[in-house]
């Protein structure tokens, strides 16, 4: 599974009945906007939560606080670390609702070595084989924060590059001129580097290549000379903070990750208004509103809360007080 940029954010720490839970009240005063209203989810209890990455933390924040809108009392488990925490944590019913990514539903969840090009077709697929795991995805959002390689602007002033097909005819052409960043697992899974190379017929030399945090790719591409090309995530608020050009995956080798809600099947049943509650902000998450958000939070130093809740009354999705 893909590594990602860790914020810290320490959560209250509750026993419960079945061991040690992290999780506090989301306390915030809100009410219905657009959505929400009649207060459908009046007199229920829900626990959200997320991953431990700072996108993933602010959609987390954005599902508590349109529950906690809609009537229901709303328990934050958000930033649980990596992966597979959150999903066992909506798999068992310890919490109900989160945010995935449909490439991750297919390949590490699912056990599916080749993505599926076409988005909406990746989400069918998810949707219909994980309900046999008891997890219910709701239709995704345009957002997809799938891999990337990045260019500084001022660098590419001079190369002009637009597709990773540009790349491979620069790296073929002037193979000095191509260096590439990247994290250490990019560097030599399927499909990361050397997948991508074979689907471009690309041949990056050794000495070309550099592995390093991912955090620091962003620095080395913008600020440095010794990386041309850089591994990023595309929904990174970093690209338009360091006037980074993103190069189009013009063969679609790296797989969709788009943005869905999941929510445990029992919960669903329960409560289908969910779907309903989610959809209107599934449809406004773009690439680019991520990019913006996450900015606030990696670039920023604000807090994801604060900024998933502004997002939401902005947009008229709830309302403070």
């Amino acid at each position: 599974m893909r590594k990602r940029l860790l914020l810290a954010v320490v959560p209250v720490l509750l026993l419960g009945g079945c061991g040690l839970k992290s999780g506090s009240p989301m306390v915030d005063d809100v009410s219905p906007g657009s959505v929400g209203q009649g207060e459908p989810l009046k007199g229920a209890t829900l626990t959200v939560t997320s991953k431990n990455f700072s996108e993933n933390i602010i959609l987390g924040q954005m599902t508590g606080l349109v529950f906690k809108a809609a009537g229901a009392e709303v328990l934050d488990r958000t930033n649980l670390p990596g992966s597979i925490s959150a999903r066992e944590a909506i798999i068992n019913g310890d919490a109900d609702a989160q945010w995935d990514y449909t490439g991750t539903g297919w390949i590490t969840f699912l056990g599916h070595a080749d993505p599926i090009v076409d988005p909406k077709k990746q989400y069918e697929a998810v949707r219909d084989e994980d309900k046999g795991n008891g997890v219910i995805w709701l239709p995704p959002a345009p957002l997809d924060n799938t891999y990337a390689l990045a260019i500084s602007k001022k660098n590419n002033a001079k190369y002009k590059l637009k597709t990773l097909s540009d790349a491979a005819a620069l790296a073929k052409k002037d193979p000095g001129a191509v260096t590439i960043c990247v994290e250490n697992e990019f560097a030599s899974r399927d499909d990361g580097l050397p997948g991508m190379e074979k689907k471009y017929g690309m041949k990056i030399p050794a000495g070309n290549i550099q592995k390093m945090d991912a955090g620091i790719i962003y620095t080395q591409v913008s600020e440095s000379n010794s990386c041309l090309l850089g591994e990023v995530y595309t929904t990174d608020g970093r690209i338009k903070a360091m006037n980074l050009d993103l190069l189009e995956d013009d063969k679609h080798f790296f797989p969709n990750y788009n943005a869905s809600a999941v929510v445990h099947e029992a919960t669903f049943e329960k409560y289908p208004v969910i779907a309903e509650l989610l959809d209107p902000l599934a449809r406004k998450l773009t690439t680019e509103v991520a990019q913006t958000l996450n900015a606030k939070v990696d670039v920023d130093g604000e807090d994801p809360h604060e900024v998933a809740k502004e997002w939401l009354v902005e947009e008229g999705f709830i309302e403070e007080g």
